[in-house]
């Protein structure tokens, strides 16, 4: 099978046409494909690729003992490898896993100054202080946020290209229903990413064998790869409480609420002792957070309690992955995607919705009378995205339209398994219609 399409592939061009580029930092979690892409983008477009992966390479981790000067810094590495070789603007130094050597980032100000030779910088940054890495290489560097594959790039590993992807936009722009067979085989194709989600290697191996035969299994050593990667990078006591929290995701999903509660994550646990753990799930690209918004109005950000927020796993076939036995087999068996009090697909709109660059509110008042699973924004308005499993009434999202306590709110927007529409108040779309959603709304 050829090697995956992915959309960081025309990120990585555009970046190496701009004349003015920075040094680059492409982050994310383990075994999303950063390497992969990087790797594959050095050798079509540079003569010189330096590759060092920080795990592996460990005696490269002392190449600025003497500092960041780039002279000094090549000097050191062709110490150890004669062999590489250096020629301005035809060289590219791959700085890999630099969560084992923080120093790679620091020395992007000395390589953004020198412009002899382009930087990218990956590593899934567990356990690294980020405001660090700002501190020493303000206005020195460029990031990336990298993911495992949206549905977009799911689709084009099974062979669709752009022309059909435009067809569904082209449905979605004019609110016209679907033709059924195409509605039929995009709900399918979407089943299939919420089982196996969008890790690269259990992507490839799900099209190759065309079924789930091994996926389970590569889901379960994934999420046990993250706690070993925890139990490694985080320090002390942390360990526990990354941990506790961690384990716990899926639990709190499963409740009607979903709200996560330190408290009960472990015996004594308190909010002021867990501070910094979310945060170090989150910059290490294995949770999504989603914070209870105040008051329902513009602008959004500000307008959020941090200590109220639901946890969601950044890629929905790892959360599969967790689930019992039972809830597993009634998935495979009976396609039951409604299990988990609709955490499923909760899970995977949110995920959707924070590949396309949104960040992630919820709303519950306090007689829980009024709930919405997400919000997003156009420019002039707030705009409630509600996600059903079924398609059943939808009184808080009528409630909060037709509402005059919601000046903010002109509009909402539904997501479940029913065709293209609009009834006057709010948009009808399909669950898999989501990844083209931030277009829709910047072109509507």
């Amino acid at each position: 099978m050829p090697r995956l399409k992915r959309k960081v592939d025309e990120f990585l061009i555009k970046w190496k046409n701009n004349k003015d580029r920075l040094p680059l930092i492409i982050k994310g979690a383990r075994q999303i494909g950063k390497t992969d892409a990087v790797e594959n983008f050095a050798k079509n477009n540079y003569q010189n690729i330096i590759e060092i992966n920080f795990v592996f390479d460990t005696p490269y981790k002392h190449i600025f003992d003497n500092g960041y000067d780039v002279d000094t810094i090549i000097k050191n590495i062709s110490l150890i490898n004669p062999a590489y070789k250096f020629v301005p603007g035809e060289t590219l130094i791959f700085f890999d896993e630099i969560q084992n050597c923080i120093n790679a980032a620091t020395s992007l100000k000395s390589f953004n100054i020198d412009k002899r030779y382009d930087v990218i910088c990956s590593g899934s940054l567990m356990g690294i202080n980020y405001k660090e890495i700002e501190s020493n290489s303000v206005g020195n560097k460029q990031d990336y946020e990298m993911y495992s594959l949206d549905f977009e790039e799911f689709l084009w590993a099974k062979g669709y290209d752009e022309k059909q992807i435009e067809e569904l936009y082209t449905y979605m722009k004019k609110g016209e229903p679907l033709p059924e067979l195409m509605y039929n085989v995009m709900m399918e194709n979407f089943h299939e990413y919420m089982v196996i989600g969008g890790m690269p290697a259990i992507v490839k191996k799900f099209i190759e064998n065309k079924n789930y035969s091994g996926i389970l299994e590569m889901q379960k050593q994934i999420l046990l790869d993250y706690k070993e990667d925890i139990t490694k990078y985080a320090s002390g006591l942390d360990q526990a409480r990354i941990l506790n929290v961690y384990n716990k995701i899926p639990v709190f999903l499963g409740h009607e609420n979903k709200k996560f509660q330190i408290s009960k994550v472990a015996q004594d646990a308190r909010n002021r002792s867990y501070i910094g753990v979310v945060d170090w799930l989150n910059n290490a690209g294995i949770i999504n957070v989603c914070y209870s918004l105040q008051t329902l109005s513009l602008p959004i950000k500000g307008n959020y309690n941090p200590n109220n927020y639901r946890l969601y796993f950044r890629d929905t076939g790892l959360l599969i992955g967790s689930l019992d036995e039972e809830a597993q087999r009634d998935l495979r068996d009976n396609k039951n995607f409604n299990t988990y009090k609709g955490a499923l697909y909760e899970n995977i709109i949110g995920d959707m919705l924070v590949k396309q660059g949104y960040e992630l509110f919820f709303y519950r008042n306090e007689k829980s009378t009024i709930e919405m699973d997400f919000f997003v924004r156009d420019k002039d308005s707030l705009i409630p995205v509600e996600v059903k499993a079924n398609d059943n009434s939808t009184p808080s999202l009528n409630n909060l339209i037709k509402s005059d306590s919601y000046k903010d709110i002109k509009y909402g927007i539904k997501l479940c398994n029913k065709n293209i529409g609009f009834n006057g108040y709010f948009f009808t779309f399909p669950y898999f219609l989501t990844f083209l959603l931030k277009r829709y709304l910047n072109e509507k």
